[in-house]
């Protein structure tokens, strides 16, 4: 395997990206050319603001090619095109044979929820102190333990005491569900708008060895001792009067997916239905939780 690194300015990371692939590359990433200097700088904001700009300053635009006759021949065109006027080439060489699936299976380890509750991928060894355990590999849905938002929801589910029948609305991977399920609820209900959600979920649970129910929302039907979100602060607002109608007298409404300068929002469109707290917060994120 063969890489060709070249350096693009931001108005030519799309046109050379494009040619690459067109130039028959395996694959092509973009990265921050400035990342860890003092010329980096934010691409992304934070949920529900704007982004600080629309692209890096400088990037390292690489492209995998199966021979060095390949890489060459591609690079050679280039360097004669309009648009690669003001980027430089930075490398061409070969890459060593690696394990890619071992090397991305490196990237993630048991995640402790408490000393007793851990999620742990598939090719690891359970800790010897874990009671509960989810079996759970990164996947395409939302939810594998390492986000602060999920793991203070699976937090809050293992300091209680009764969880009865619960509802996991935005379930992604199933996590919080599967969770809630070996944990002790009476009954689990799943929902998601996304089907490919819905089946990570299913499968999870499977693997897992417990029973749940999962499918699109219209499956959500009734009251329910505990009802779980986390989603964003934006459509957890639409979704006050809907998930407050699920909570039973005396039960609990959970919400994650919020920031911390979004308490005071949350706050304001659940007033006409409960009073929300803030119940846990970790690396800026919170969970708010309310008792009916």
């Amino acid at each position: 395997m063969f890489e060709l690194s070249l350096l693009c300015p931001h108005d030519r990371v799309e046109p050379v990206s494009d040619a690459l692939e067109a130039l028959d590359a395996l694959s092509v990433s973009v990265e921050d050319a400035d990342a860890q200097t003092d010329a980096e700088q934010a691409l992304f904001g934070e949920p529900g603001m704007p982004a600080p700009q629309n692209g890096w300053q400088n990037s390292r635009v690489s492209a995998l090619y199966s021979s060095d006759s390949l890489a060459r021949e591609a690079l050679a065109v280039l360097q004669v095109q309009d648009f690669f006027a003001d980027c430089d080439v930075l490398a061409l060489q070969e890459l060593p044979e690696q394990d890619w699936v071992r090397l991305t299976q490196s990237q993630f380890s048991p995640v402790e929820i408490t000393p007793e509750f851990w999620i742990v991928p598939t090719w690891h060894v359970p800790p010897t102190q874990a009671r509960i355990v989810i079996r759970l590999d990164p996947g395409l849905a939302f939810g594998t333990g390492t986000h602060p938002t999920t793991r203070m929801c699976l937090r809050w589910i293992a300091q209680q005491a009764l969880l009865g029948q619960v509802l996991d609305y935005g379930c992604g991977s199933g996590i919080l569900a599967i969770a809630a399920a070996k944990h002790g609820a009476m009954e689990v209900d799943a929902v998601d708008l996304d089907d490919a959600a819905v089946q990570s979920t299913l499968l999870n649970a499977q693997a897992n060895q417990v029973r749940l129910h999962a499918g699109l929302p219209p499956i959500a039907s009734g009251l329910y001792q505990t009802v779980l979100a986390n989603i964003l602060a934006t459509p957890l607002k639409v979704l006050a009067p809907l998930l407050w109608s699920h909570v039973v007298p005396g039960g609990s409404l959970v919400l994650a997916g919020i920031l911390e300068r979004q308490a005071d929002e949350l706050k304001d469109a659940y007033a006409p239905f409960c009073k929300l707290e803030v119940s846990d917060a970790e690396d800026s994120w919170i969970l708010m939780t309310a008792r009916r």
